[in-house]
C-alpha cells in the first residue's frame, strides 16, 4: 500500500511501484491516476515521513490539513443504558477462568451511567455480535468498555473494563463514529481516517498484517476517498467512501466480502484452507439474479450498509437494496436461503416498497426503514414460528416515524417519534427495557420506563442497549435525572 511518502512524490506513471503490485492490488493505472488525483485535491502530500517503515508512514502522517471534514451525528446528549452487564459472562454458560465479575446483574430498565452521567455524549456504538461498547463524547473523545478479551478496547492489555476507559491514544483525532464486531472495533475520524483495535486473525482489522491482536489504535491500510461510515460484522469490516463505493476485509467465508469466493482453497488433495482479506478491498461488481441468468446492474454510489454476523445489506442512491453473504432463514431478502458471494438486488423493494431510507442487520435478520413510516423485517428474530424469507411489513410499526434502531441478536430496540419501541425473543436480559418481569416480547411494545424521555439514537450489542437521551431542555433533565443510576 501508498504511504504519505510515496503520495508526496506524485503520481507521474506510479514511479518506483513494481507492475507485479499493481496486478496484486487488483488496481488499474487509470484507478491509480484518479486516487493521486483525489490526493492531489485534498492536499494529502507527504510531511517528512522519510526513514520510517511504510506502516508508519501509513499510520501517523495525514496530511496537511484540507479543511474537509465527515460529519458525525449532529445531536449531543445524555448516556443511558440497559441490559446484560456482566461483560466476562454475557452469553456464556460457565464464567471464563479467572473471571472475577460474576455476581455483577443485569439491568432490567434504562438506567443513567454514574461514570459518565455528567459527559455529554455523542454517539454510541456496540453490535449485534459484541460484548463491548465505544461511547463517543460531546469533544469527540473516545470512552471504550467491556468485554476485551482480544484487545478490541484499544487498552494495549486484554482486561475487561466495567469503568469506561478513556482512549488517550487518540485523543488528537476528533471521532466521530465507530462500530463493533465480536473481538474487534473500528473508529471513524474527521478526516474520513479509520483506526482498527482488536482481534485480527481473520485481517478483519485491515492493517495489511497476519498480528493475530491489534491492541492500540491502528490506521488501517486503505488508500482513496476519505471514509464517511465503517460498520463491522462478526468477524469482518466494511468501510463506504465518500464518493459511494463500498470496501470489505476480513472472514469471507460465506461470501459476506462481496469479493464473490468464501476464500476457500485446497492446501492438499483431501485439506481445504480458508483464506481471507487483510486489506480493504472494493466491491465492484453488483448482480440481478432471474431463474435462468444474472446480470449484472450498474450501481453509481452506496449510500448506506449495515452487517450482520456474516451477512451485509446496502442502500444505493436510487433506494435499491442489495444483500449478500450467509443466507440462512432469508436474512438477505431473496425469498431463498442461499449464500451470495456477490451484492445480489433484493427484488421485493424493486416491485413493491420505495422510498427506503436506512438499513439495519441484527444477528440473523435485516430491517429496512422507508420514509412513508413503515418498516420491513426479513430473516429471524424467534426461536421458534416461521422466519421471513422475503421483506414484510411490520404491521406493529406502521405509522411510525422511525429515526434511530439498534438491533441485537434476536431483540429491537427504535426510537420512534416522542418513544422508544423494543420487542425481542426469550432469552433476554434486560435489553428491551421492559422490567424484570417482563424481559422479553415478541410483539413491539413501548418502554414505559422512558415515558417524557426522547431519545436521539439507540445502539445494541449482543444483549445490552445503549441510548443518548436528548437534554436541550429542563424538562428533558428533569425526566432524565428521574431515572435510576447504575453504578459498576
Amino acid at each position: 500500500m501508498s504511504s504519505a511518502k510515496r503520495k508526496g512524490q506524485g503520481s507521474s506513471g506510479g514511479g518506483d511501484r513494481p507492475t507485479k503490485k499493481n496486478k496484486k492490488n487488483g488496481s488499474r493505472r487509470k484507478e491509480e491516476d484518479d486516487l493521486s488525483d483525489f490526493e492531489e485535491e485534498l492536499g494529502s502530500e507527504g510531511t517528512g515521513s522519510e526513514g520510517r517503515s511504510d506502516d508508519e508512514a501509513q499510520t501517523d502522517d495525514l496530511g496537511p490539513d484540507d479543511g474537509l471534514r465527515v460529519q458525525g451525528p449532529d445531536h449531543v446528549g445524555r448516556f443511558l443504558m440497559c441490559g446484560a452487564a456482566n461483560w466476562d459472562l454475557y452469553n456464556r454458560k460457565t464464567a471464563p477462568k479467572g473471571c472475577k465479575n460474576t455476581a455483577v446483574k443485569n439491568i432490567y430498565t434504562p438506567h443513567r451511567f454514574a461514570p459518565l452521567d455528567q459527559i455529554r455524549v455523542r454517539v454510541v456504538a456496540s453490535g449485534c455480535n459484541a460484548a463491548h461498547s465505544v461511547v463517543i463524547t460531546e469533544d469527540f473523545k473516545v470512552y471504550t468498555l467491556g468485554r476485551n478479551e482480544k484487545g478490541q478496547l484499544g487498552t494495549g492489555d486484554c482486561e475487561t473494563r466495567t469503568q469506561p476507559y478513556l482512549l488517550e491514544s487518540i485523543k488528537d483525532h476528533n471521532v466521530v463514529n465507530a462500530s463493533c464486531g465480536r473481538n474487534h472495533t473500528l473508529l471513524l475520524t474527521d478526516r474520513g481516517v479509520v483506526y482498527t483495535m482488536g482481534d485480527n486473525k481473520m485481517g478483519q482489522c485491515g492493517v495489511g498484517s497476519s498480528s493475530p491482536m491489534i491492541l492500540q489504535p491502528t490506521r488501517i491500510r486503505y488508500r482513496g476517498p476519505p471514509i464517511v461510515k465503517v460498520v463491522c460484522g462478526a468477524d469482518f469490516s466494511v468501510i463506504l467512501d465518500l464518493k459511494g463505493a463500498l470496501h470489505s476485509f476480513g472472514d469471507p467465508e460465506y461470501g459476506q466480502l462481496g469479493h464473490n469466493t468464501n476464500g476457500e482453497y485446497f492446501v492438499s488433495a483431501n485439506k481445504l484452507g480458508r483464506s481471507s482479506e487483510k486489506t480493504p478491498k472494493q466491491i465492484t461488481v453488483y448482480i440481478e439474479k432471474t431463474k435462468d441468468h444474472a446480470t449484472q446492474v450498474d450501481v453509481a454510489d452506496i449510500i448506506d450498509v449495515s452487517c450482520g454476523t456474516n451477512h451485509t445489506v446496502a442502500l444505493d442512491s436510487k433506494r435499491r437494496l442489495f444483500s449478500w453473504g450467509f443466507g440462512g432463514y432469508g436474512r438477505l431478502g431473496h425469498a431463498e436461503p442461499k449464500d451470495e458471494y456477490v451484492p445480489r438486488l433484493v427484488k421485493f423493494f424493486v416491485t413493491q416498497a420505495r422510498g427506503i431510507k436506512a438499513v439495519y442487520c441484527g444477528s440473523q435478520f435485516s430491517i429496512a426503514v422507508s420514509e412513508y413510516k413503515m418498516a420491513y423485517l426479513f430473516g429471524k428474530t424467534k426461536n421458534t414460528g416461521d422466519v421471513n424469507m422475503y421483506p414484510k411489513p411490520m404491521q406493529d410499526l406502521s405509522g411510525w416515524s422511525i429515526r434511530s434502531l439498534g438491533a441485537g441478536f434476536s431483540s429491537v430496540v427504535i426510537a420512534a417519534d416522542n418513544s422508544v419501541i423494543s420487542f425481542g425473543a426469550s432469552p433476554c436480559f434486560g435489553e428491551l427495557g421492559h422490567g424484570e418481569i417482563r424481559k422479553s416480547t415478541s410483539v413491539p411494545m413501548e418502554v414505559k420506563a422512558l415515558d417524557g424521555v426522547y431519545v436521539e439514537q439507540v445502539a445494541m450489542g449482543q444483549s445490552h442497549t445503549l441510548m443518548i437521551a436528548r437534554d436541550s431542555t429542563p424538562e428533558d433533565k428533569e425526566h432524565i435525572d428521574d431515572l435510576p443510576v447504575y453504578t459498576p
